[in-house]
């Protein structure tokens, strides 16, 4: 086995290599504005780091978010074409997921990444393995009452200290966490996911309406 792992939901642009035992090499840059700028290279420099080809590897990992429409898609359109090119499999892993495996916290604890426009991307967690509710995206005190007393982990956390006082880190996903999330669930022979986008609100491009023809007739 050889997973490339990847995501682009949050402002890190974020890459892993996993053999099958563990992490081999990885790397991660935060830049929210440079996705697409970011994400090739940084995917040739993990894999020099291993001393790999990319036809090397037998299966992708991306982040499905939820995250920004043109962040999000970056990384998951990467995936979707080198699995094309490469014949092998392309997993979907919610980035929350990723996020709460990595910040490995005992009891409740909700995950909470910035949405941009005073919201979050927010669930919770029983554990660092098990999500309790579905992906969400919220005014931080429109669900404080929900999230009340629990520990909280990521960006969104940290921004929002009133709604999650007990802010913990990491503050943005990490590939080699996705990684390691991934190939545990394939050991247990779990089928993961198809990389669908968890956009969760309409991008903020929109066609106009009413616009006017100015084509001759």
């Amino acid at each position: 086995m050889l997973l490339l792992a990847l995501d682009t939901a949050t402002p890190a642009v974020t890459v892993a290599l996993h053999d099958g035992e563990d992490v081999i090499a990885s790397s991660s840059q935060v830049d929210a504005r440079r996705h697409g700028e970011l994400l090739l290279p940084a995917i040739d420099r993990v894999l020099a780091a291993a001393g790999l080809k990319l036809d090397a590897v037998t299966g992708i990992v991306a982040g499905t978010g939820p995250g920004p429409y043109t962040g999000l898609r970056v990384g998951l359109m990467t995936a979707d074409t080198f699995g094309l090119a490469l014949g092998v499999p392309v997993h979907g892993v919610c980035t929350l997921d990723g996020l709460a495996y990595a910040a490995d916290l005992d009891g409740p604890f909700v995950v909470a990444t910035d949405a941009r426009r005073k919201e979050v991307y927010w669930a919770r967690y029983a554990d660092s393995r098990t999500r309790l509710t579905d992906p969400a995206v919220d005014r931080p005190a429109d669900i404080a009452a929900q999230v009340e007393g629990l520990p909280a982990v990521g960006a969104g956390a940290l921004l929002y200290p009133d709604t999650f006082p007990r802010a913990h880190e990491p503050e943005h996903v990490s590939a080699a966490a996705l990684a390691r999330l991934a190939a545990e669930r394939l050991a247990a022979g779990e089928e993961l996911p198809a990389p669908r986008p968890l956009y969760l609100r309409r991008p903020d491009a929109q066609v106009p309406k009413n616009y006017k023809v100015v084509t001759p007739k």
